[in-house]
């Protein structure tokens, strides 16, 4: 995993895709994956009207990547910062999913989350567990952070999957919103390679 920043944005290389900030130029493909079904089911809240979208990315996602930026540089502590990464398909740049780190309160501290999301139209290919494991290898490598949650559904198996693909080990189950999540942590020591 190699990560860089060209033209002031910040890229985390991997096989076959790539992590980059969020632009306002993903607004459009970012709604469409958050309305498909096989994503809404298993991230409620996710599907927003399109201008609750373009206003949050616009006025807190993008800002909120440059203050965690300018943090990392600096050699600072993230705190409760959120990165906001978009999965990118090096063949096309075609925008096919996300990858977010952030704080999860429902979580007993540490509680910095990964997250993800990818396009029903690419699943099932690698992308997401290689997007997650270039998010904990950036986060391991370029921050303060010593451990990654990770929560699924009990009934999302793809997401489970992905998250014990990437040596995140499984705790016990939780409760969140009347939903019963599997619950994962991965150690920084872990992770590393």
């Amino acid at each position: 995993m190699n990560q860089y920043v060209q033209n002031d944005e910040l890229i985390i290389d991997c096989k076959d895709i790539y992590l980059r900030e969020y632009r306002l130029e993903d607004l459009e493909k970012l709604q469409e994956i958050t309305w498909q079904p096989e994503v809404y089911e298993f991230l409620p809240g996710w599907n927003a009207t399109i201008e609750e979208r373009a206003l949050w990315l616009g006025e807190y996602e993008i800002p909120e990547n440059q203050k965690f930026k300018q943090v990392v540089l600096a050699g600072e502590d993230i705190g409760e910062l959120y990165l906001r990464m978009a999965i990118v398909l090096k063949e096309n740049d075609e925008f096919i999913g996300w990858c977010c780190s952030g704080i999860k309160d429902e979580l007993p501290a540490p509680n910095r989350e990964i997250m993800y999301g990818i396009s029903k139209d690419f699943r099932n290919r690698g992308y997401t567990t290689q997007a997650v494991k270039g998010m904990t290898e950036y986060l391991f490598e370029h921050t303060n952070v010593e451990v990654l949650n990770a929560i699924a559904l009990i009934t999302n198996q793809a997401s489970n999957k992905v998250i014990q693909k990437c040596d995140f080990e499984r705790g016990s189950s939780i409760e969140i919103e009347n939903e019963k999540y599997n619950h994962y942590q991965l150690r920084k020591q872990q992770g590393q390679v």
